[in-house]
């Protein structure tokens, strides 16, 4: 028996996956999610990322984009700098992985106020 599994956002057979909480934990308590979705489904929204393809997604995207635009793996995989970078991922072997640079300006346009990394 195999002890590969396969990457739920780039398809890559790879020996270890992360979870990845569709509707991000920090904002389970926010006033809108609890509005938006029922508790049991929050919870249940999880889909198992490769390592590469988890770090990417948080490198682009700010927790509250994440909850409130790109809550499902279908969403999420249709995002242009996504399908780019799992197009580009696809064919890498296990264990491999690439230096993700946070992108500053991506997460500065969706945040505002905030300060930089």
């Amino acid at each position: 028996m195999s002890n590969t599994r396969r990457c739920e956002l780039c398809g890559r057979e790879v020996s270890a996956l992360t979870r990845h909480h569709l509707i991000p934990r920090t904002r389970h308590a926010n006033k809108r999610n609890k509005r938006e979705f029922d508790r049991a489904e929050v919870k249940k929204r999880i889909a198992w990322f490769c390592r590469p393809c988890h770090n990417h997604v948080h490198a682009l995207f700010t927790e509250k984009i994440l909850e409130r635009e790109l809550n499902t793996i279908e969403v999420l995989a249709a995002h242009p700098d996504v399908a780019r970078f799992v197009k580009w991922i696809r064919n890498k072997p296990d264990g491999f992985r690439p230096a993700n640079q946070p992108s500053h300006s991506k997460r500065r346009n969706q945040k505002p106020n905030a300060t930089p990394w």
